[in-house]
C-alpha cells in the first residue's frame, strides 16, 4: 500500500471500526425493521438522492462521475454500501475490506468531511419521498443515527488516510500537478501517459496494483471530471504510467468516455495533469513467497503490469504466470513486452487468449488459445496448490473468472481483484 503494510492497515481499520458510535437498542431494532423496505427500493432511493443533492449542491458534480449517473452504475453502488453498511452495523468489522475500497476511492476523489451531512439531508430526504407513510419520524430518527455512526467510521477512516498519504516521503495532499513526459501508444485503443511531476520533487511509492485519480477541465465542459486509472508500471522509476482505453459508447443514450477520449485525442507531451497520491485496496501482497498467477481482460492488464514489472524486479525467483486475454492482438497492449519478459525470466510463462483473431493469425504462434478463458483450461495451464491469483478486466470477465475459480477450489483468501462496481464482494455485486 501507499502508506502501511497490510497488516497494519488492518489493525488500524480494526480499531477504527472497534470503536464505533453506538446507536440506542429501540433505533437499532426499527433500522432493522426497515432495512428490507431500503432493499427493496434502494436504487430508486439513490437515484432520487442525487437528483436532490445536485439540485441543491450542483458543485458536487465536479466530484461524481456523471456518466455513471447516466448508465445507474452510481445508483447501484450507493444502494448496495447503505444497505450493507446498516445490515452490519452492530459489527461492521466483517465489512472491513468493502470499507478500505470505499474509504480509498473517497480519499482518491478527496471527499471531505464536511460532505456527510449533505449526503446525510439528502438521502433522508430521498428515503422520506420513496417510502412515503412508511418514513415516520420514527424511522427517519433512527435512520439518522445509523448514518451517523456510518459517517462517523468513513470520516475517521479517510483522516488517518489523509493523514499518512501527506507525511509520507513523496506524498502530498490535494492534488499535484504532473507533466506528460510521453505519451505512447499500445494498441489500437490503448495509450500510455508517462507522468512526472511539475516540481521536480520525489513522488510516493505505491503498491503494484493502486490508482491514482486525475482530474481534467476540458473545454465546453460544464464540470471537473475525476477518473481513476490503475498505474502500469512498478514504482520506484521516477514517474507514474497510466494506460488508457479510448472509451466508445456503450449503448445508445450513454456518452463515450469523455476523460478517455480527451486524453487519447487532445492531451500531448508536455501537458500538465493535477492527480492525487496513489490509491486502492487492490494491490499485490509483496510478503508472500508464492506463485502468482496474473489473468487481464483488455485493459484490465494495466494494474497487472504494474505487478509483473515489480515481480521481476524485486522478487525474480517467484513463479509468475500471467495471462492476457483480449479480442485480438490490434487491442492487445503490451503483448511484446510480456513475451520479451517471458523470454528473458524463466520464472515467468505468458499465456495469450483472443476471441477473435485477426485474419493471419496463428495459434501456436500469435495467440495460445480462441474463445474465452474457462476452468478446463486454466487446470490445464495454471497451477493450483499455494497460489496466488489476481485478475482484472470487464465484469463479464471477471465474473467467469471468480466462478472457475472457486469451483476449482481456489481458498478465497487467494483470490484478489480489481472491481470498481458496487459495495462488497464481486458474488455479491453480479
Amino acid at each position: 500500500m501507499t502508506t502501511l503494510t497490510m497488516k497494519s492497515r488492518q489493525r488500524e481499520l480494526e480499531e477504527i471500526v472497534s470503536a464505533l458510535k453506538t446507536i440506542e437498542p429501540q433505533k437499532l431494532e426499527i433500522v432493522k425493521a426497515t432495512l428490507p423496505a431500503v432493499k427493496q427500493h434502494g436504487e430508486t432511493i439513490t437515484r432520487r438522492f442525487y437528483q436532490r443533492m445536485f439540485t441543491n449542491h450542483p458543485e458536487l458534480k465536479n466530484i461524481f462521475n456523471q456518466t455513471h449517473q447516466i448508465t445507474g452504475h452510481q445508483p447501484k453502488a450507493l444502494a448496495d454500501a447503505v444497505y450493507a453498511a446498516a445490515a452490519n452495523i452492530e459489527d461492521m468489522s466483517v465489512i472491513i475490506p468493502a470499507l478500505e475500497r470505499i474509504g480509498q476511492k473517497h480519499r482518491s476523489l478527496q471527499i471531505q468531511p464536511e460532505h456527510y451531512p449533505i449526503v446525510g439531508e439528502n438521502l433522508l430526504g430521498a428515503i422520506k419521498e420513496v417510502l412515503g407513510d412508511a418514513a415516520t419520524d420514527e424511522v427517519l430518527n433512527a435512520w439518522a443515527d445509523a448514518y451517523d455512526v456510518i459517517s462517523d467510521v468513513f470520516i475517521r477512516m479517510e483522516n488517518a488516510l489523509y493523514e499518512t498519504t501527506e507525511v509520507f516521503p513523496g506524498g502530498w495532499g490535494g492534488y499535484r500537478n504532473f507533466v506528460v513526459d510521453r505519451k505512447v501508444p499500445e494498441s489500437d485503443v490503448i495509450t500510455s501517459f508517462y507522468l512526472k511531476p511539475q516540481d521536480g520533487k520525489p513522488i510516493a511509492h505505491f503498491t503494484p496494483g493502486q490508482y491514482i485519480t486525475v482530474k481534467m477541465d476540458i473545454g465546453g465542459e460544464p464540470y471537473t471530471h475525476l477518473r481513476q486509472y490503475s498505474l502500469s508500471d512498478r514504482p520506484g522509476v521516477g514517474y507514474y504510467r497510466i494506460s488508457v482505453k479510448r472509451e466508445e459508447s456503450p449503448a445508445a443514450g450513454v456518452p463515450a468516455g469523455v476523460v478517455s477520449t480527451y486524453l487519447h485525442t487532445h492531451v500531448r507531451e508536455g501537458d500538465i495533469i493535477p492527480i492525487t497520491a496513489p490509491a486502492g485496496d487492490f494491490y499485490l501482497n509483496m510478503e508472500s513467497r508464492s506463485p502468482v498467477v496474473l489473468i487481464s481482460g483488455g485493459v484490465g492488464l494495466t494494474p497487472l503490469m504494474s505487478m509483473l514489472n515489480t515481480l521481476v524486479e524485486e522478487q525474480p525467483l517467484r513463479p509468475v504466470y500471467f495471462v492476457q486475454a483480449a479480442l485480438n492482438s490490434k487491442v492487445h497492449a503490451f503483448k511484446d513486452h510480456v513475451r520479451n519478459t517471458a523470454k528473458s525470466h524463466a520464472n515467468v510463462k505468458s499465456f495469450v487468449i483472443y476471441e477473435k483473431p485477426v485474419e493471419g493469425e496463428q495459434i501456436g504462434v500469435d495467440f495460445d488459445k480462441q474463445g474465452f478463458i474457462n476452468l478446463d483450461w486454466m487446470k490445464e495451464n495454471l497451477p493450483s496448490t499455494d497460489v496466488d491469483y489476481y485478475f482484472c478486466g470487464p465484469t463479464p470477465f471477471m465474473r467467469a473468472v471468480n466462478s472457475a475459480l472457486k469451483q476449482w477450489g481456489i481458498p478465497e483468501g487467494k483470490i484478489h481483484y480489481e472491481f470498481f462496481g458496487a459495495f462488497g464482494n464481486l458474488d455479491a455485486s453480479l
